[in-house]
């Protein structure tokens, strides 16, 4: 237990904020991965909540690095625990629901994720109130899951609530404000309002940049989402040009397996496949598809995703028995581009 305490503690220290944290967890998943592993039932029953609390450190940096199962058995374990010593409605018990939603959003499940933020918000609303900030970011994230569903009608509302909730809590310049100002350039982006998109991106690319740095994840998630703009327009080596910088940046802060880097090379192919460079596309949806059935499984919607563009690949370049050999796997509607 007194292991579990010590890298909870570094880890719970961080801010997160910066590139060198996101390196520094990479460092330290071996240890993580001991003490996880190490973990005994019986812990929980000491008194206090010390192993849930870093259960759900744990839990988070996992979730941050895709190590989804992992991640989930911890949160269910401190889920458990925080609603027998706090309650069901503690504020601790609903940032772990919260954060269990976040696990089946990244893995595609989004009814599971539904349910889990629903009670989440109903807890958080009554607990913390209607505008507090960790209010807000279930507001925010149950509207992402609706946007990948494509259920815009219910998203713009969330976000445009979400939004200015953050921006009066903690200032028009704050990491979450500018994740709520990208999230909401995001609608616009998947309702075909190119300029509104690239007017909010632009502010938060220059915000990102300044409180965060040019490498961080986040910053290359928006710079990532720009470039699908530009490709959207049939900017292609604009695109490109902006693919190119958020994969560098992904590689060297995530590591070239990470589900997110793994969506921007999907990009780059798909902008190779609308140019006609089919070589260069065929290799990167190969990458694309062995690394997101390694990491997220074969039933994931960027899996199937991933699967659907090479079979649209071999069957435009005359690969039939290819494309066909290939067509058994795809069973799951499309879903938005990352």
């Amino acid at each position: 237990m007194e292991a579990l305490e010590i890298i909870a503690s570094v880890l719970g220290s961080l801010s997160r904020l910066s590139t060198a944290d996101w390196a520094f967890e990479r460092q330290v998943m071996p240890h993580i991965n001991v003490v996880t592993k190490h973990m005994r039932p019986q812990y929980s029953a000491l008194g206090t909540t010390k192993i849930e609390d870093g259960a759900c450190t744990l839990g988070y940096v996992l979730m941050r690095h895709a190590r989804y199962k992992q991640a989930m058995e911890l949160y269910e374990r401190a889920l458990a625990g925080y609603e027998k010593a706090l309650g069901v409605d503690h504020p601790h018990t609903l940032t772990t629901v919260h954060n269990m939603a976040m696990v089946f959003d990244s893995q595609g499940q989004y009814e599971k994720a539904l349910g889990l933020y629903e009670r989440a918000l109903v807890g958080r609303e009554k607990a913390l109130g209607l505008d507090h900030p960790d209010t807000l970011t279930t507001v925010d994230d149950m509207a992402m899951v609706f946007l990948m569903q494509g259920q815009y009608e219910k998203v713009l509302g969330l976000y445009e609530r979400a939004l200015a909730g953050i921006e009066k809590a903690l200032g028009v310049d704050h990491p979450d404000t500018l994740t709520a100002v990208n999230n909401m350039a995001s609608v616009f982006n998947r309702q075909g309002q190119y300029e509104k998109a690239l007017g909010l991106y632009e502010r938060a690319l220059a915000g990102k940049e300044k409180a965060l740095g040019v490498g961080h994840p986040a910053t290359l998630t928006t710079v990532n989402d720009m470039a699908i703009v530009f490709d959207r327009q049939g900017q292609y080596e604009k695109a490109l040009g902006f693919y190119e910088r958020a994969l560098a940046g992904k590689e060297k802060a995530l590591g070239i397996d990470h589900p997110d880097t793994l969506a921007t090379v999907n990009n780059m192919a798909m902008v190779f496949d609308s140019q006609g460079q089919y070589e260069k596309a065929l290799g990167l949806y190969v990458r694309v598809l062995a690394g997101f059935e390694k990491a997220l499984g074969v039933d994931h919607p960027s899996t199937q995703n991933a699967l659907r563009g090479l079979i649209n690949l071999h069957q435009r370049t005359g690969q039939t028995e290819q494309a066909q050999s290939l067509q058994a796997r795809l069973h799951t509607p499309k879903s938005p581009r990352n």
